[in-house]
């Protein structure tokens, strides 16, 4: 059957029922063209929150890193010793001081020389990352000005001037028994400058022991 006697054979029909048909093709044209634009436009969204995520993580790793090596930097270890409650190695802020450190190892145990804390230790000091503080027992530190060298201080084997012997003191560059006398007469020290602040060496001696001693 060719077209025309096709269209001869449905002529009538779809003559009769020509607004229905024509409605139903309009309807099928813009249900397809919906489709279309829907899909498209899925597609788009995707597409587009997929670069958005990706500039967003881009944007916020590095914050991320600073933020992560910040947060290191900023945590300081301090080795407590002695006659504390759980002596130990502890993490603290970097802006921590002494008292803090102490907190941290639980406080003074019953042990402790208190009366030798409060003359030489300065509780409201900040510490630096490796600082060792060491609590005397009491009568540890009897007959002697000070601790024995096996407390001398904290890293690399400086002479801690708050608590040293005159023998550790001796042992300085430049520093005799006259001025390890004057120097341990002149404690409590807040900083190793108060040793020209309170004359306890003069300026010589002092650029000469300034990189073997310390204050904690």
């Amino acid at each position: 059957m060719d077209f025309e006697e096709l269209l001869t054979k449905y002529s009538p029909f779809v003559k009769k029922h020509i607004l229905p048909l024509g409605l139903g093709l309009f309807g099928l044209i813009f249900l397809g063209y919906g489709l279309i634009v829907l899909f498209v436009g899925l597609g788009n969204s995707s597409g587009t929150n997929s670069q958005e995520e990706m500039n967003f993580d881009l944007q916020n790793a590095p914050n991320s890193a600073a933020s992560n090596s910040a947060s290191l930097e900023s945590i300081i270890m301090v080795d407590v010793e002695g006659a504390v409650v759980n002596p130990g190695v502890y993490s603290l802020k970097q802006d921590a001081r002494i008292k803090d450190s102490l907190i941290a190892a639980g406080g003074l145990s019953a042990k402790a020389d208190r009366e030798w804390v409060s003359k030489n230790l300065n509780l409201a000091m900040k510490l630096s990352d490796g600082a060792k503080i060491y609590i005397p027992a009491q009568g540890e530190t009897k007959g002697v000005q000070g601790i024995a060298s096996t407390t001398e201080s904290a890293v690399g084997g400086l002479i801690n001037i708050n608590i040293a012997s005159e023998t550790d003191l001796d042992s300085l560059s430049g520093v005799g028994p006259a001025t390890a006398q004057k120097i341990i007469d002149n404690r409590p020290y807040s900083s190793i400058q108060d040793l020209l602040s309170k004359k306890a060496v003069s300026q010589k001696i002092f650029d000469k022991i300034k990189d073997q001693i310390s204050v904690f």
